[in-house]
């Protein structure tokens, strides 16, 4: 098994759609990591951004090739947490309420879990441990995210729920007025157990989220992967420019 020395100062970065290459990194050293829970996304890229030391792993792969639930959730937080102390997930979303529009980015605050059928513990042999999940989201890290999108002249909403579903389908109409009901602002795939995974490896952990389209029932036309990715495209440069501000 690969060895990892922890390095507190080192951001962690979960790329999600959209986000598979960064190219403003200035890349030092890329580590295949064996897990005991299998295989990583993809190699661990060491680099800095900005002069900030960074390990940077793509959710779904180098070449996007890993659905949200076939991601080895598990291994990629394992991983993760040999090398760093905190980490950034980013992650394309869909809209609920009125406010998350598309290209709104949104630090979420709260989470609500609809998966189901993913290993989402570390802790399922004898040595269970139950870890408090009242705030799903470092605070620290979630107020470090507001700062950088201030110096980097970003607009973000500072809180909000983050609704993790299935997929690889989008919701149905019905679905997205449940999760509103629950309280719930935006939706995503990779959420969960994304969060609960870095709560119980002790890895302070927070998420960017990029409105890319309007959730079921919410905007004036059918959904498409067209409007989709032209979002992404416009959105991520922003999600960019936060992430490259951050201390």
């Amino acid at each position: 098994m690969n060895k990892l020395e922890r390095e507190p100062e080192r951001w962690g970065i979960i790329g999600g759609t959209g986000l598979d290459e960064f190219d403003a990194l200035e890349i030092e050293r890329v580590v295949a990591v064996d897990t005991p829970y299998g295989e990583v996304s993809a190699p661990l890229t060491f680099a800095r951004l900005a002069g900030t030391p960074v390990v940077f792993m793509p959710r779904h792969g180098a070449a996007h090739h890993l659905p949200p639930h076939k991601i080895n959730y598990r291994a990629n937080i394992w991983a993760l947490a040999q090398c760093v102390e905190q980490a950034v997930a980013v992650a394309a979303v869909g809209g609920i309420t009125p406010a998350c529009v598309p290209r709104t980015i949104v630090i979420p605050d709260q989470i609500v879990d609809y998966t189901c059928g993913r290993e989402h513990t570390f802790f399922d042999a004898a040595d269970v441990q139950h870890v408090d999940f009242s705030e799903p989201y470092c605070s620290d890290i979630r107020a470090a995210l507001v700062q950088a999108a201030a110096i980097a002249g970003v607009t973000v909403q500072s809180q909000g729920t983050y609704g993790a579903t299935q997929g690889p389908r989008l919701e149905s109409g019905a679905e997205i007025n449940r999760m509103e009901r629950d309280g719930c602002d935006v939706v995503g795939m990779t959420g969960m157990p994304e969060a609960a995974l870095a709560r119980e490896a002790g890895l302070r952990y927070a998420c960017c989220a990029l409105v890319v389209n309007e959730a079921a029932g919410r905007g004036p036309a059918v959904i498409t992967m067209d409007d989709i990715m032209a979002h992404l495209h416009a959105g991520m440069i922003q999600v960019k420019a936060l992430l490259t501000a951050l201390p």
